[in-house]
C-alpha cells in the first residue's frame, strides 16, 4: 500500500472520530441546558474563552454548536476584546503628580498637627529620614494638607515674620532718639 494512501485513511478515520466525539459533546449540551431553568450567568474570564474559541470556529459552527448564548453575541465579545486589546489603556498616563499613598499622606497630617510650626520643607525632611521619599510641592498639595489650616506669621516666630522684625529694628536704629549725643546703633 502507498503510504500516501495509509495517511488519508489514517487521518480520515481520526477526523470521523473527531466529528463523532464532537457530535456527542454538542448533543449532550444540549440535554443539559434544557434541564436548566433561568438565565446563565458567565463570568468575564468564561466570556473570554468562548469569545477566542468562537472566533476560530465561525458563524455558522457556532450556529449550530452555541448553545448557551447567540453567535452574534459570541463574536460581539470578541470585537469588544480586540478593542479592549488595543484602546491604549495600559499606555494611558494621567497628567500632573501621581498620587501620595494614604500611608504616607496619613503621616504628612500627624506631622503638620503635632508640629504646628514646622513647614513644608521640614516635614518632607522629616519623611526623608523615615525612608519616604516626598518632594515638597506633593507635601503641600496632598489632601492631607489641604485640610490644615496654615499658621500666620506672627504665630509662627515669637516676634512676627522676619521682615516684620528687620524693618522695626531699621526704623528703631534710624528714628531713635538720639541720647548722649549719639545715635543707638554706633
Amino acid at each position: 500500500m502507498d503510504w500516501k494512501k495509509l495517511l488519508a485513511y489514517i487521518s480520515g478515520s481520526v477526523d470521523e472520530d473527531l466529528l463523532l466525539r464532537n457530535e456527542y459533546l454538542v448533543t449532550e449540551n444540549r440535554i443539559l441546558r434544557a434541564q436548566i431553568k433561568g438565565r446563565q450567568r458567565l463570568t468575564d474570564g468564561e466570556r473570554k474563552t468562548l469569545a477566542e474559541i468562537g472566533k476560530k470556529l465561525g458563524k455558522k459552527v457556532l450556529a449550530e454548536v452555541a448553545s448557551i448564548v447567540k453567535p452574534e453575541t459570541i463574536l460581539a465579545w470578541h470585537r469588544r476584546l480586540v478593542a479592549k486589546k488595543f484602546d491604549g489603556s495600559k499606555n494611558r498616563t494621567y497628567p500632573g503628580r501621581p498620587k501620595i499613598d494614604a500611608e504616607v499622606e496619613d503621616l504628612i497630617i500627624r506631622l503638620a498637627k503635632e508640629n504646628r510650626s514646622w513647614g513644608y520643607d521640614r516635614i518632607v525632611g522629616a519623611l526623608g529620614s523615615l525612608s519616604y521619599k516626598v518632594t515638597s510641592p506633593s507635601a503641600m498639595s496632598s489632601n492631607a494638607t489641604a485640610s490644615l489650616r496654615p499658621l500666620s506669621a506672627k504665630r509662627r516666630l515669637p516676634g512676627g515674620s522676619s521682615f516684620a522684625r528687620t524693618w522695626t529694628s531699621w526704623l528703631q536704629r534710624i528714628f531713635l532718639p538720639r541720647r548722649f549725643g549719639r545715635r543707638a546703633d554706633s
